[in-house]
């Protein structure tokens, strides 16, 4: 079992991967980071180029900065961690680039400030939303329900922290797991995409949770 070794010697034993993030606000600054710790190369993106690459310069070796575009060619996997807002136009954008790849989804629609867009989410479902808007990408939905101030803090004590997930690729499911693992979380795979709508704040889910009380959780919802 590699979950009691170090960040770096778990990656070691895995084999480290090429991981994209677009968006690299409070949640994608800290799991890059964490990911960076863990061995894999991470290359930052943003709508402010400076920024990711002062970020990457403090990480060291394993970790870039680079535009949205290089970001996703970059990576065999990609992270999405922006404003629900700008996700169509990031669908848009990096259509060619993100078909076919595994594309951890954290974004969460919030009315307040995505507006109409965070309202059709809402009512579709998160999860389903964002396969529609990131066409082709192979999505997992992962790290909504807890706090950005907590992101970077599980591998501390690796395993006790469930992390609820939703997908439909089971590939894209066992990528994004094991990356999950590599940080310190344990992945609870809660359903498909379908599911993906409790992965948000002021949901049952939302918040720290051991696995066993996230599939506690679970069973309570349909």
């Amino acid at each position: 079992m590699l979950e009691g070794l170090p960040l770096t010697a778990r990656a070691a034993n895995a084999g480290k991967m090429k991981i994209g993030i677009v968006g690299s606000g409070r949640v994608g600054g800290a799991l890059g980071g964490v990911w960076v710790k863990a061995g894999h190369e991470v290359m930052f993106s943003s709508r402010h180029l400076e920024h990711d690459k002062t970020l990457a310069a403090r990480l060291g070796a394993n970790a870039r900065g680079g535009t949205p575009r290089e970001a996703a060619a970059f990576g065999e996997v990609l992270m999405i961690s922006v404003p629900y807002g700008s996700l169509p136009a990031v669908g848009k954008d990096l259509a060619a680039l993100i078909k076919g790849k595994v594309v951890i989804d954290t974004c969460n629609p919030f009315v307040s400030r995505d507006g109409d867009i965070a309202a059709w989410a809402r009512q579709k479902g998160a999860g389903l939303a964002s396969a529609e808007l990131l066409p082709g990408a192979r999505i997992v939905r992962a790290f909504n329900a807890i706090g950005a101030a907590r992101m970077g803090a599980a591998h501390e004590d690796p395993g006790r922290i469930g992390m609820p997930i939703a997908g439909d690729d089971a590939q894209a499911i066992e990528v994004a797991s094991r990356l999950i693992r590599d940080i310190g979380y344990e992945p609870v795979l809660i359903g498909g995409l379908a599911m993906g709508k409790y992965l948000m704040p002021g949901t049952p889910l939302s918040g720290e949770h051991t696995p066993e009380e996230i599939r506690e959780i679970v069973a309570t919802l349909n």
